[in-house]
């Protein structure tokens, strides 16, 4: 069991210096994040949320606390659908010792509970400069991911939070020389796969209930993650490989 930075006890197979490498790390994330992958901690190291310490050949080595810190970062990213800003902020001041609790998100839910309006402030939404700053990308880049529909600002203007994500994610790909115009249909499948995951709920959707609706969500929540998971081992029989 892996435990936010306050618990410090972790699983997974440590060097005999008590360091892991990236590999070990992984393995011990898998069981709660099993879609966790090492580029996943490359990219959270480059955004700064993690600093693993250096050999003098380079190689990355994890301590404990390191581990805990990045299965905290990987809980507030799948439970409370925050941008890595927000949870650098967060993590930042719980190792100042500051008293704080996570923000309330507008999506976030048990499932058990009934849909009540919250009158706290909600980060489920980013703006377009933070959009741009989390995701390190320019307004042409934006404008032309918008324009291929991998990106869409809500009403207002404003953008889910969930868009930080897509827009790291696709500028990831691009050092591969995989372009934008190429993901279309992958957003084309996603909106396949969502149609399908709707219309299984539809009918809790619209029950009369708020409870029976609060638990249509929890359940969209987690035919979301069998859906991705079985996209991903799809895509992986295809390539005929198979992910560390």
């Amino acid at each position: 069991m892996l435990h936010t930075p306050s618990g410090g006890a972790r699983s997974g197979t440590a060097a005999t210096d008590g360091l892991m490498s990236i590999g070990a790390v992984l393995n011990a994330l898998r069981d709660e994040f099993p879609d966790v992958t090492i580029s996943k901690i490359r990219f959270l190291e480059s955004e700064g949320l993690v600093e693993p310490r250096r050999t003098p050949s380079g190689y990355r080595k994890f301590g404990p606390g390191d581990v805990d810190r990045l299965a905290h970062v990987l809980r507030m990213q799948r439970d409370h659908y925050l941008p890595l800003k927000v949870i650098r902020e967060h993590l930042d001041a719980m190792e100042r010792g500051e008293a704080v609790q996570l923000p309330v998100v507008g999506r976030q839910r048990t499932g058990e509970e009934p849909l009540e309006p919250s009158e706290r402030p909600t980060v489920a939404r980013v703006g377009r400069a933070e959009l741009l700053a989390a995701a390190d990308i320019g307004e042409d880049d934006l404008a032309e991911w918008q324009s291929y529909g991998l990106i869409a600002p809500l009403e207002d203007g404003v953008y889910d939070a969930s868009a930080v994500t897509v827009a790291s994610l696709v500028a990831e790909l691009g050092r591969f020389g995989i372009e934008p115009r190429h993901l279309r249909v992958m957003k084309a499948a996603a909106d396949r796969e969502a149609g399908l995951v709707d219309q299984v709920l539809a009918p809790l959707k619209r029950h009369r209930n708020p409870q029976t609706r609060a638990h249509a969500e929890a359940r969209a929540k987690e035919l979301a993650a069998l859906t991705m998971r079985l996209h991903a081992a799809l895509v992986q029989t295809a390539l005929g490989v198979r992910l560390p």
